[in-house]
């Protein structure tokens, strides 16, 4: 672990994500989205205008990896090893089907000798018999031991990359396009089903049996062969000129599935803002323009793969009727019998196959490389470290201290700092309120005390422990965290009141229903606590969204509880009744508010004032009122908005 205050060494032979240090800024192709790039709607590059929130959080930006310089056939090899018996098993029975169809030409070869010399040709007809029904049995069981074992390593590529992704640095999610991220876990996943039996299966079993054809081929006509292998070779170098070109269109053709899945969650995610502003025809271009751009490199590759496989079909026409003519002529001249050339003419025939496997393969491990490496890009975004979930507080828990030293903060080196040395302290139990203008850094506060991010510089210190110390399931399980907008996931009530405490009791459910009025909903609700509430809890109002949320953090029994602007939806009410909930939950715990309500200040046991990333002062409501102009100014906007009861502030009119 670096020293502390310094950023972690890059890998050696990796670039930085961001910065002047990153890649390159891309030129824009219909909407493909990468890199950052201002020629998209509603994104700007790094600093421009559009890239922070007023509480100095990061607008996400859509910024891949690096491309990982692994190759492609080494990644797939690492999904396909957990299942290698079965694949084997798969490309052995794929094997002797091919070898089934192989003795076909030899069985007739004797038949039509057993005729020429008016010899019995039933034992050669039950061979020929035997060998169809066996190469199709054989052929259906190995075809399906390989899809299994596709749908197999398909799952598995699934089930790792959405581990990762559940663990990625905030830092890494600001950068990405969450649409781009789920269009890896699906469309690109579902191509290392082709890939595996297609490309890998294929190439190998494909491969040995074209080797294996053309030295029976051999054995039966070597000059014939020479003339076969003539024409094969050509149109081997037409498909090697194609076969790059394949993997370029498809690599585009992928990203711009992603670009299309970012657009369209983009517009999704902000469906009524969208509406509102009659930017419904906007959008539609956009996911339109991606939609099209998709299509338009699935058909470029789709072309040259059409050309690769009519080039290997027309070579083997070339080769029959090359074969034919010269076979011909030896027959005539007496240098084969025509069985060897019926024979041979078979083996032309059975040669179309493995070869338009092979070429197939070529082509499909070029759409496939693709896929893999844009999957590999999403597994080598920074995550945290995986650890065990660590076991809630217990009721009679101690509350937990905290400490700012010095710290300093930016979201990205190319950005301007967000802390520029903050520095307080908060002593167990009691309420500390953050307050200052927009953009100050009060928000960024709770991020870096739930490690979303690590400081620059400077040390963050829970019961005197700084938090790099912390195991992070540890620290996290500790803290109650309210955000800002509340977000409620799609789902029962129920599920999202359990989500931080899924082993809460009924009782403590219900206590902590009725102690953030949430009792009425449930009750009006047609089924209670198991009623859906909807995509982003879309059928719940802002204020029962944050009451959700508040009863989802108690039921964590937190020792230090985060609450973000937790009551800024409420009405008066429901405000009055939640502020004397949490002062309530003070005398127990830690608690520490980002407020601009007055109501919720006054109450607060501390108050700490920050401003352009500095804290510049620190107390009561009436020390602060009268010795710091700032706070001064912020109340009385505050009281006068609330219309009146300046004098009770303490704030002269």
């Amino acid at each position: 672990m670096p020293p502390r205050g310094q950023r972690p060494a890059l890998v050696p032979g990796r670039r930085r994500l961001t910065g002047p240090a990153g890649p390159p800024l891309r030129r824009c192709r219909r909407h493909r989205r990468y890199f950052d790039d201002p020629c998209h709607p509603g994104r700007a590059g790094p600093g421009g205008e559009g890239s922070r929130s007023s509480e100095g959080s990061p607008v996400p930006q859509s910024q891949p990896p690096e491309p990982t310089a692994t190759p492609p056939w080494r990644l797939l090899l690492a999904y396909v090893r957990p299942h290698r018996w079965t694949l084997l098993l798969g490309a052995v029975l794929s094997l002797l089907t091919g070898a089934a169809g192989l003795a076909l030409p030899l069985v007739a070869r004797s038949l039509i000798d057993d005729l020429g010399h008016d010899r019995a040709i039933t034992g050669a007809l039950l061979a020929m018999s035997g060998l169809v029904v066996a190469n199709a049995a054989i052929g259906a069981l190995g075809s399906y031991v390989l899809r299994y074992t596709a749908e197999s390593v398909v799952l598995g590529a699934r089930r790792g990359l959405v581990s990762h992704l559940l663990r990625l640095r905030i830092s890494a999610v600001d950068r990405s396009e969450p649409g781009d991220l789920m269009a890896r876990i699906t469309s690109d996943t579902t191509l290392l089903r082709e890939v595996t039996t297609d490309s890998l299966v294929g190439l190998g079993t494909g491969g040995l049996t074209l080797v294996a054809t053309l030295a029976l081929m051999g054995f039966v006509d070597p000059v014939l062969t020479a003339v076969t292998l003539g024409v094969v070779l050509v149109a081997g170098t037409v498909i090697g000129v194609i076969v790059p070109r394949i993997n370029r269109a498809s690599r585009r053709a992928q990203d711009a599935v992603g670009a299309m899945g970012a657009s369209l969650e983009r517009t999704l995610g902000a469906l009524r803002t969208v509406k509102a502003s009659g930017a419904e025809h906007r959008e539609e271009r956009t996911v339109h323009a991606a939609a099209e751009e998709s299509w338009r490199q699935s058909v470029r590759a789709a072309r040259w793969s059409a050309l690769a496989g009519n080039t290997a079909g027309l070579s083997m026409q070339v080769a029959f009727i090359t074969v034919l003519a010269v076979g011909g002529a030896r027959v005539a001249t007496g240098a084969v019998d025509i069985g060897t050339l019926v024979a041979f003419l078979l083996y032309v025939f059975y040669l179309m196959s493995p070869i338009q496997q092979v070429v197939g393969a070529i082509a499909q491990y070029q759409s496939g490389s693709a896929a893999l490496a844009r999957i590999e890009e999403a597994r080598r975004l920074p995550a945290e470290p995986v650890t065990e979930p660590a076991p809630l507080p217990g009721p009679a828990a101690e509350p937990a201290s905290l400490a700012f030293d010095g710290v300093r903060f930016r979201y990205a080196e190319d950005l301007p700092y967000i802390h520029h040395g903050v520095t307080f302290a908060v002593p167990p139990r009691g309420m500390t309120a953050f307050v200052g203008p927009s953009g100050a850094g009060k928000t960024t506060v709770f991020s870096l005390i739930e490690r979303f991010y690590d400081p620059d510089a400077g040390t963050i210190a829970v019961d005197g422990r700084d938090l790099t110390d912390w195991d992070v399931s540890a620290l996290r399980s500790a803290i109650g965290y309210v955000e800002q907008d509340a977000p409620v996931l799609s789902g029962s009530l129920r599920d999202n009141l359990l989500l931080g405490n899924p082993d809460a009791g009924e009782e403590e459910l219900l206590r902590a229903v009725r102690t953030t009025r949430l009792d009425s909903l449930v009750e009006r609700l047609p089924k209670g606590l198991e009623t859906l509430v909807g995509h982003r809890g879309t059928k719940l109002s802002g204020g029962e969204r944050q009451r959700v949320a508040i009863a989802r953090a108690l039921l964590r029994r937190p020792r230090l509880l985060l609450l973000d602007e937790a009551t800024s939806q409420l009405d008066a009410v429901n405000e009055a009744a939640l502020r004397d909930t949490v002062a309530d939950v003070a005398r127990t715990t830690t608690v520490l508010v980002v407020a601009h309500r007055l109501s919720t200040v006054t109450a607060a046991d501390r108050i700490v004032v920050m401003d352009a990333g500095l804290v510049r002062a620190v107390g009561t409501h009436r020390e602060l009122v009268t010795g710091d102009p700032l706070y001064a100014e912020l109340a009385a906007t505050q009281f006068l908005a609330s219309g009146g009861l300046v004098e009770d502030a303490g704030v002269p009119s």
